[in-house]
């Protein structure tokens, strides 16, 4: 690059005067961007008053407002004239904000009891029922066989039994009179064993 570089004036070696050329021209840039100005060209600055227009922004203000009365007394025409018919009512339902959530955990929970439900119906007993019914029927029929008396009799008496007061025996029939001849009563033993086995033998 030094070889085709031309000097103003003529120079012993180009590369060296290609580099203090070009050093003196970043030097002069570099004064130029820094150098203040003499002159001030900025021009005054505008006024306040003038930047910012206090009477202008009050009309405005003043426009807006008279334009918000006016509505409102049109509007307060309009319901003098219907006789204040306002539709007051809420259309629109209270939403809950998690009631997609739930209803998938409830789902989900529907889900899963079913799967529980089909689980236990579809598993087969452990329990042998019909092994412990037959071995229920061989024990009563040997308990039936080994009885002394059958089983049921003292119920069955005692549902036969007609129940009568003294009383009322006494006022339907009078008490037979007694001769010389007849028996006396045996009289009833006091040993409570000797009344149980004769009721035993009545039996």
């Amino acid at each position: 690059m030094h070889r085709s570089y031309q000097p103003l004036k003529p120079v012993t070696n180009r590369y060296l005067q290609q580099r203090w050329d070009h050093q003196e021209y970043e030097n002069h840039r570099r004064k130029v961007s820094s150098t203040l100005p003499v002159v001030d060209i900025k021009g005054m600055r505008t006024p306040a008053h003038v930047q910012l227009k206090l009477k202008k922004l009050q009309d405005e203000r003043l426009s807006i407002i008279d334009r918000d009365n006016r509505l409102l007394a049109s509007k307060l025409a309009d319901i003098v004239c219907s006789k204040g018919v306002v539709d007051h009512r809420k259309q629109d339902r209270l939403r809950s904000l998690n009631a997609d959530k739930r209803r998938e955990e409830l789902l989900l929970v529907g889900r899963q009891n079913e799967a529980i439900y089909q689980r236990i119906t579809s598993r087969q007993s452990e329990h042998r029922r019909q092994l412990w019914w037959d071995d229920w029927e061989r024990t009563e029929r040997r308990r039936d066989d080994i009885s002394r008396f059958p089983r049921g009799l003292a119920e069955r008496r005692r549902s036969s039994r007609n129940v009568k007061f003294a009383a009322a025996e006494g006022s339907e029939r009078s008490e037979p009179q007694r001769t010389g001849r007849e028996k006396p009563e045996a009289q009833t033993s006091r040993n409570p064993h000797d009344a149980v086995n004769g009721d035993r033998r009545k039996l």
